[in-house]
């Protein structure tokens, strides 16, 4: 150690040095307790050894606490301090959670991982790159980069800061300027984009302000665009076009080909507890993950359990009218037989009053078909998952809820692929 550094802790105002004394002093009143305790000298000469070494006890423990106390005013905020030891055993508790990777995009992704933070932080989002639409889309264009959106999402909703940092990244500019429509987060990966040279560095950086539980990769580094061909032969390009094409969507496919996944996502695969595919937009937020070379290969052979989480509503136009075996089967069509075990449908009934809302933007609740998923050859859990409010969305602590209990059984289970569970069907 250096010692000009050590002499440090002894400067006017460190507030160590009383505290320093006090563990001194209880260490110097113990050993004199210890030198007593074996001397023969009659009951009252043991009962004032042994207050001796109580007392040292005391003074050692109090001269730790303070010092502990003394750093924490400096390098914690108060509101953390005054729970330290709530703190320390969550954290704790949370190291040892399973390994999940979840892969998807939008605002469904990012409320599946709100409230799987709160179980463990052993989360990888691996997030689609394939978004051309308002401010992504505008950056992307401008900049040559990969669009940030869904990215930011993900981050804002993994993060473990203060909430005036979430919303500071989620901050998206009115009025008219260069910067209306632009939300504060996207500018900021996209100037760590420009500062790192790298995108997926930026993304650390970034995942490094908020304190995320976890980890956000993009799906791949490629420049991707997704490409759909429709029942009536006709094609769209982009996703912003895809999403509001009049045709049903035969198929989706990425331009150009051959694009790579970033090793990370590969990685956390193969290490994975679980993955969870969805919830988000079918073909314009979960496959066009899958459609990157090598990454449905990784899912296939990876020994996890396979969770696909089916969307509430369906959406107008992308999957209008799409029963919950509708969406397997197309996912199934995209990529392999493999990619799934298990199926999360809600069957919690939409009210009235929100499927008129629904029904104005073409959309209704998604039929939810069990038998037809188990007669495919894979588990359905049903239940209620939805959070019905103003919107009709899943409900993160829920669905959260809902996979970790699949996790848990799977783990617990040798051998077990897709466990049972209070609420499944078959």
């Amino acid at each position: 150690m250096n010692p000009v550094r050590f002499l440090k802790w002894f400067y006017p105002g460190m507030r160590v040095k009383r505290w320093f004394v006090v563990g001194a002093l209880g260490i110097l009143v113990f050993g004199m307790g210890s030198a007593l305790l074996p001397v023969e000298g009659g009951l009252w000469l043991r009962l004032f050894s042994l207050a001796l070494l109580i007392v040292g006890l005391f003074l050692v423990a109090g001269g730790l606490g303070g010092i502990v106390r003394s750093l924490l005013e400096v390098v914690s905020p108060l509101e953390k301090q005054q729970n330290l030891v709530e703190l320390v055993f969550q954290r704790r508790h949370l190291e040892k959670g399973p390994k999940i990777v979840a892969i998807g995009g939008g605002t469904g992704l990012s409320a599946l991982l709100s409230g799987l933070k709160q179980y463990t932080t052993n989360i990888t989002a691996i997030v689609t790159v394939a978004d051309d639409g308002g401010s992504s889309g505008r950056l992307r264009q401008e900049f040559d980069m990969l669009p940030p959106g869904d990215i930011r999402n993900c981050l804002v909703a993994l993060a473990d800061t203060e909430p005036l940092m979430q919303r500071l990244f989620q901050y998206r500019f009115t009025g008219e300027s260069a910067l209306t429509g632009h939300s504060f987060g996207n500018l900021f990966i996209t100037v760590m984009t420009k500062i790192t040279g790298d995108f997926q560095r930026a993304v650390q950086a970034s995942s490094k302000v908020l304190a995320i539980r976890g980890r956000v990769v993009p799906a791949t580094n490629a420049n991707i665009r997704l490409v759909a061909e429709h029942e009536d032969g006709s094609v769209t390009v982009g996703e912003t076009n895809i999403s509001s094409a009049e045709s049903r969507i035969r198929r989706v496919y990425l331009e150009p080909s051959g694009s790579q996944p970033v090793e990370d996502a590969l990685q956390a695969i193969r290490e994975a507890n679980a993955i969870v595919l969805g919830p988000g937009s079918l073909y314009t937020s979960i496959i066009p993950n899958l459609l990157v070379e090598r990454l449905v290969d990784a899912v296939v052979q990876s020994k996890a359990l396979k969770i696909y989480v089916c969307n509430v509503m369906t959406q107008s136009r992308e999957t209008r009218s799409f029963t919950a075996s509708d969406h397997v089967r197309a996912l199934v069509a995209h990529t392999h037989p493999a990619v799934l075990h298990a199926c999360v449908v809600n069957t919690k009934p939409v009210p009235e009053t929100l499927r008129e809302k629904y029904r104005q933007e073409d959309a209704v609740p998604v039929e939810p078909d069990v038998e037809r998923i188990r007669e495919l050859g894979y588990r359905v859990v049903d239940g209620d998952f939805a959070s019905l409010e103003n919107y009709v969305r899943h409900d993160p602590d829920k669905l959260a809820r809902a996979i970790i209990q699949l996790v848990v059984g799977a783990r617990g289970r040798a051998g077990a692929v897709a466990p049972a569970h209070a609420g499944t069907s078959g």
